[in-house]
């Protein structure tokens, strides 16, 4: 393993553990230099591994070349919190993991708006954040206020919040997917449709400028296919999870 990535290595683990070291910008970067010298680093196979595999960042321009122009899109806010997988079996929350794969059922069970029972039968996942919706004008706040909670032996909930944004291996298309949880009793984040690739750029100008998503500590947006189908033909061709949404970040 050389230098560059035993570095990148070592912060991306800090952050994962909640102790996030350098800022997203500089980490970024350092993933990206890393990338550019050796794309085949065992570095890169082993977060696509992940339980929570990070979303793709800043390949925008590559994403909607790839798409058709009239591709209904979703566009949400990015939070800057931390990933919470949440597992229900026949209704009844049965576990709760981090990013890593932690078990954190205890406490995202307290967690005031994350239900304990949904009406539903069977197996049924959800992927969010868990962010601290307080000060969101302080960077990295938010980040910081989640990962010491979930790190925390006996910690205070009520200051966090739990935005539910994926049904995983779901049926229904994005914008329907969070019409669903909001009926089971999620919160779910403010959104933004448009019909034609063009209108990213001007979304992504709206957020930069704090006139988009400015009521969640967010660090970018992301642009998501509404298709349940294409999201499906997407996943197969590029063989990378989840290559059917892009994370845009300042």
């Amino acid at each position: 393993m050389t230098y560059l990535e035993e570095r990148v290595k070592y912060f991306d683990d800090a952050y994962r553990s909640g102790n996030a070291l350098i800022s997203d910008a500089q980490f970024d970067k350092l993933e990206a230099n890393l990338y550019r010298v050796n794309p085949q680093s065992d570095y890169f196979t082993n977060k696509k591994s992940l339980p929570l595999p990070s979303l793709a960042k800043d390949q925008i321009s590559e994403f909607i070349e790839d798409l058709l122009p009239n591709t209904r899109l979703v566009i949400e806010p990015k939070i800057d919190g931390a990933a919470i997988a949440i597992q229900y079996i026949d209704g009844k929350l049965s576990k709760a993991i981090s990013r890593k794969g932690t078990d954190l059922t205890a406490k995202i069970a307290a967690i005031p708006d994350v239900p304990s029972k949904i009406n539903v039968k069977g197996l049924f996942q959800v992927r969010g954040e868990l962010y601290a919706p307080a000060e969101y004008d302080r960077p990295t706040y938010s980040q910081r206020q989640a990962s010491a909670y979930m790190r925390a032996r006996d910690s205070k909930s009520d200051h966090l919040s739990f935005c539910s944004f994926q049904i995983i291996n779901g049926r229904l298309n994005q914008f329907e997917s969070l019409k669903y949880l909001k009926k089971l009793g999620f919160s779910v984040p403010a959104t933004k449709q448009c019909n034609f690739t063009n209108e990213v750029n001007l979304y992504r100008k709206l957020w930069s400028e704090g006139k988009l998503f400015a009521d969640y500590p967010t660090d970018g947006i992301v642009v998501k296919i509404n298709s349940r189908k294409l999201q499906l033909i997407r996943e197969k061709s590029y063989g990378v999870y989840p290559y059917w949404q892009m994370a845009i970040k300042y």
